[in-house]
């Protein structure tokens, strides 16, 4: 099929939004030229350029339709209408039974005209996070366009961005690239295919596969690092960032001043890091090695020596601004921060972090027995945990928050399960980041997490479907994750009340009285009954059970995410109210199992078919309910079945008390026999009205002791 290459050039595009870019343009691309392009093109991304490789049809015809128009005998207006719509006149349309039908014919659509149709509209609604104009034109881009290469099969495909009155710079589109901005040392070049792309490109050393920059930047800086016995400290994001930001990468390896090796090694990755994007190295056992790497964008003659002295310079100064934080944090405890946290808006209906650290304070104390941990820690931990944001370091370095109080507590003396609560507090930052393990760290981090989701749901800033301002789906995967992890037992519902109940507008001291109201009442509306056991008031119970349902959702996400049958986690979540989340997984980890044996596939099916008969018999004269007659239980394979039914009763209640789950689905894999030989042997619909009412019954009963243990009707099969 003939090749299309299509290339945007432009000045620098920052780097976090190429790769994004390329793929969204190649989306773009196949949903406007699905006709003759049947799979989206390769998407290639740099600096100065986004581009698209793919294939597509010469030519098509697209086959002819039907249009259906008004009924025969409907006003003129509709017919005139509905002719306008479709470019047609009366004399097209025919008959066909009560209506009017228009057989369109089907059309020859060239690739080339396809292209030059449908790129000017493509290109002028893009969508970039952020763009600009420049000059008179009204055209935006995320920085000023300079060039459109179109090549297909071999040939230019012309087209131009102007509409209407609106020139758009006089952007056309032709067969002409440029290389690299410094070393090409020509101007631009015209290119006919991919392959003379690339080659024309590389000669002009410009890279211009991103995976292939990354590759050659890892490498690159792994084997200088080697050649000293060094290894490179793994970061992804920054590969990537850097890839970004140069079309020809040369690494080159400086030297960091022996006086800065004393800082916390955290303290000099983020400078180089953050403000330099320079790679950080160590020694083979993870000690911070007085090195580091650059990535330059053009071949120095003089083999780097001066853009690493300069870069020396610059991290010495970057490094000097590093030691003074350092050194005037630690000129006081990390307890003296506390005071500026009153003054520190939180949000502006929950407070300040002073406030805030008060809450954790309390709630870190009440979890803390629950996870093993000591109270007293717990709470020192807590009312620590924020101080670091004070701080003159975290100020400069947001990223360092945790990390520098960590550092600032064990300066002051503190416990090390306190030190190690506030640097761990914030974690899992991500997936691939490690939770607490530590009890003092556990209960701290729950803490913070819980007062942060029930703090925001109480404000109605819950996540939507399109934008999460403050992480809550974070923070519900992190309270999932630690108490996975970590084999917790806790009752969610009575901690969430309590993170609730800790915030002064919940209880009508300050604020609105609606605080929290939103999720409440989406509750209750729902058709949710207040616990009977009366310990929270009802609209702060159903709040907390609002908040239970988005960890729940959040947990469902997460386990089919790990490959686990999302019926099977709805049916166990549905079976009944649970906040016990290491218990509703065993119950779906043994649910799964019986499932995956023939006894609990066959019992699946008996289930399906006595539901759907009592859904048709309960419509009739429903529902039937009630208890089962044992006097009209008249044939052999429904008195088994009775006596089964109440044996599995039993059993099942049992075992879900003693938490025995593998134990209850035993005592439901009993039923498969008497309930093949009830169906096989009993006419549930007998003439008797009385004897169909009492096996509608022992139906019920059935279905009854199998939803005990799982919401059956939603397991799929």
């Amino acid at each position: 099929m003939p090749e299309l290459l299509i290339e945007l050039f432009s000045e620098e595009i920052p780097a976090r939004m190429q790769a994004r870019a390329a793929e969204d343009f190649c989306g773009l691309l196949q949903k406007a030229l699905a006709p003759l392009m049947t799979q989206a093109p390769k998407p290639l991304s740099g600096p100065r350029r986004i581009a698209a490789l793919g294939e597509m049809a010469a030519r098509a015809e697209t086959a002819g339709k039907e249009e259906r128009g008004p009924r025969i005998g409907a006003p003129d207006a509709a017919l005139d209408g509905f002719l306008r719509k479709h470019g047609a006149t009366r004399d097209q349309l025919v008959q066909e039974g009560q209506f009017w039908v228009l057989h369109k014919p089907g059309q020859a659509i060239e690739a080339a005209a396809l292209i030059a149709a449908a790129l000017p509209p493509l290109l002028r609604g893009f969508p970039w996070p952020k763009s600009m104009r420049w000059g008179t034109s009204g055209f935006a881009w995320v920085r000023p366009l300079q060039r459109i290469l179109c090549v297909l099969d071999g040939k230019p495909v012309p087209f131009a961005l102007a509409s209407g009155e609106d020139a758009a710079h006089g952007l056309a589109a032709a067969d002409l690239t440029e290389g690299h901005r410094v070393l090409a040392g020509t101007g631009p070049f015209a290119v006919r295919s991919f392959a003379e792309y690339e080659r024309g490109l590389r000669e002009r050393c410009v890279i211009a596969d991103a995976a292939e920059r990354e590759r050659i930047i890892a490498e690159g800086i792994a084997r200088l690092a080697a050649a000293e016995g060094l290894e490179v400290v793994p970061d992804r994001g920054l590969l990537a960032e850097v890839a970004g930001l140069v079309e020809w990468p040369v690494p080159l390896l400086g030297r960091i001043d022996a006086a800065f090796m004393d800082l916390p090694p955290e303290v000099m990755r983020t400078t180089m890091r953050v403000n330099q994007r320079y790679f950080s190295l160590c020694e083979p056992g993870g000690k911070p090695a007085p090195r580091f790497a650059i990535v330059a964008n053009i071949v120095p003659e003089d083999g780097g020596g001066a853009i690493i002295a300069g870069n020396e310079r610059v991290l010495r100064a970057r490094l000097s601004d590093a030691r003074f934080f350092w050194d005037l944090d630690r000129k006081q405890r990390l307890e003296e921060f506390l005071p500026k946290l009153d003054s520190v808006v939180f949000h502006a209906r929950l407070g300040t972090q002073g406030q805030r650290v008060a809450r954790l304070e309390r709630l870190a104390g009440l979890i803390a027995p629950l996870v093993g941990a000591d109270v007293a820690l717990a709470q020192r931990a807590a009312k620590l945990a924020k101080a670091d944001l004070a701080s003159g370091m975290v100020g400069e370095f947001p990223e360092l928050q945790g990390v520098m109080g960590r550092y600032y507590a064990l300066h002051g003396g503190e416990d090390a399960r306190v030190a190690e609560a506030v640097g761990a507090h914030y974690r899992p930052l991500g997936p691939g980041d490690a939770v607490p393990r530590e009890p003092v760290a556990v209960a701290v981090a729950l803490a913070d997490k819980l007062d942060q989701l029930a703090g925001f749901f109480a404000a109605d800033e819950r996540p939507t479907g399109s934008g999460d301002p403050y992480a809550l789906r974070r923070a519900a995967l992190g309270v999932i994750r630690i108490i996975r992890e970590n084999g917790l037992r806790l009752g969610l519902a009575d901690l969430v009340a309590e993170a609730f109940f800790l915030y002064p507008q919940a209880t009508g001291a300050t604020a609105s009285p609606e605080f929290g109201m939103a999720v409440a009442t989406e509750t209750m509306k729902s058709g949710w009954q207040p616990p009977k056991d009366g310990r929270h008031p009802p609209m702060v119970a159903a709040f907390a059970a609002g908040l239970l349902d988005f960890l729940a959702e959040r947990l469902r996400v997460q386990l089919r995410a790990e490959g686990a049958r999302h019926d099977i986690v709805a049916a166990v979540f549905g079976a009944a109210p649970d906040d016990d989340l290491v218990r509703l997984l065993a119950r779906s980890d043994a649910l799964a199992r019986m499932l995956a044996t023939a006894d609990g596939a066959n019992l699946l099916a008996a289930y399906k078919r006595a539901a759907n008969i009592l859904r048709i018999e309960n419509r009739k004269d429903g529902p039937h309910d009630g208890p089962v007659d044992p006097a009209r239980l008249t044939a052999p394979a429904e008195r088994s079945l009775a006596e089964a039914v109440a044996a599995a009763t039993a059993v099942v209640r049992d075992a879900l008390a003693a938490e025995n789950f593998l134990g209850a689905m035993e005592g439901l894999a009993g039923l498969r026999a008497p309930v093949d030989a009830f169906f096989d042997q009993v006419v549930v619909n007998d003439p008797d009205p009385e004897l169909r009412r009492n096996r509608l019954r022992l139906l019920h009963a059935l279905c009854a002791a199998m939803d005990a243990v799982a919401d059956v009707s939603k397991i799929e099969g």
